[in-house]
Order: C-alpha cells, then structure tokens, then sequence
C-alpha cells in the first residue's frame, strides 16, 4: 500500500472513529462514513469492503489506542502483583472512556476473529502474570490465572458501561480485590512453606530461562511442568 492510500485510508478511520465514539456502531454507516470524509461510497467500498469490513478495521484501531495508553501508563515496577492491580484500573478506565469501542472490541467477538492487537494486548496481562510466578507471588498456572483475569475485567466493564449513567465504581474496585487476591500471594519470607507458589516460581523459571542448560528435552519438560501444575493445586 503507497503513502497517499495509507493516509487516505488513516483519514477515514479517524472520521469512522468521531462517528463511532458520538453515536455508536449504528452511527457508523457506509454513507455517513463516506460523506463525513469526503469521498464516494465506492472508494469507501474498495477501501473496506462493506461495513463490517470497517467495523473490524475500527476494532482494530481500538486495541491499538488502548495499548499505546496501557504502555505507557504501565511502566514496568518492581511489584508485578502492584501492577496487576494497576492493569486492571486502566483496563476499566480506558472502557469507560471508549464505551463504544470497547463494545466493538469486547462485545461482538467472534470465535477465530482476534486481531493482532487483541493477542498483544493478552500478551501484556501474560507478561505480568509470568513476572508474578517468578516472584512465587501467584496461587495458580499462569494460563488459569489469565483466562480468570480477562474474564473478570472484560465482565466488570461491560457491567458498569451499561449502567451509566448511575455507575458505582466500586463494583469494579471490590471485585478486582477478589479476583487478584485469589490468584497471587504475598511476598514469599526466608523459611516460606507456600509450596504452590514455588512451583508456579519454577516453572515460569523454566519458561523465562529459554535455553537455559542442561537443556530439557521436551517430553521431560513436559513430565516436569506437569508435576509443578500438581504442586500447585
């Protein structure tokens, strides 16, 4: 794609994007789109393809603001469980800010139609959760940990976007307590019995540490993590 179809098609997504956050996906129709940015409904077409075709763009476009503003809002700290805590507030703000593009990105998913973006934005909550275990600060396996995580968070947003305009913040706040507070731990001390913890702390060693030696064949590897997940339960 040259330079001018690339801003001529940026151009066009911001105009989609005003449309979007003043009057909702239903705002955002082909010739609205097409008459706000000043081009034919063909153009428009060729561009996109139909109007789910720029939807999906518009999701797209959602993740990526969303994850400029987490980057680098979530500096990386020494406290990873502080930073999940963190993650989760801005996971919400950003969705109470953007309601419909978190709508767009959150609430009409479709099995196998993730865009890149919502893999890196998973990829951040992962990359917390793997520094927690390797501080024996978490109770579960990283993957439990993220699917309850993601759950709870995307949960707690949908709720309160679709209780404004009488919101009480404090449902999110109480259940991130509960949600966190079951899946990690505090800091392990010097004679530390938390053996679920040191399991999980090894086996995102062994994840983090890639080729660390004496490399382990894979079906070891394998039999190893599979006895840690058993510590850990």
């Amino acid at each position: 794609m040259d330079e001018d179809r690339r801003a001529a098609r940026h151009q066009v997504l911001q105009v989609a994007a005003e449309l979007l956050e003043e009057g909702g996906s239903e705002a955002v129709s082909t010739r609205a789109v097409a008459a706000a940015a000043g081009i034919t409904a063909p153009t428009l077409y060729r561009m996109f393809g139909d109007k789910d075709g720029l939807l999906a763009e518009l999701a797209v476009h959602g993740f990526e603001m969303y994850l400029a503003e987490k980057r680098e809002a979530l500096s990386r700290s020494e406290d990873p469980v502080a930073d999940l805590y963190r993650g989760w507030d801005l996971h919400v703000d950003f969705g109470l800010r953007h309601p419909a593009f978190y709508l767009l990105m959150y609430g009409t998913a479709r099995p196998g139609r993730k865009p890149p973006a919502a893999d890196e934005a998973h990829a951040l909550l992962v990359g917390l959760l793997d520094r927690a275990a390797a501080d024996a600060r978490l109770r579960v396996p990283v993957e439990e940990a993220s699917r309850l995580v993601h759950a709870a968070t995307t949960g707690a947003t949908l709720a309160l976007i679709g209780e404004a305009p009488h919101r009480n913040l404090s449902t999110s706040t109480r259940l991130r307590n509960i949600v966190i507070g079951s899946i990690t731990t505090d800091p392990p001390v010097a004679t530390a019995t938390d053996l679920a913890s040191r399991a999980l702390a090894l086996d995102a060693a062994l994840t983090l540490e890639d080729g660390a030696a004496p490399p382990l064949r894979a079906p070891e590897a394998a039999l190893l993590r599979d006895w840690l997940h058993r510590l850990a339960e």
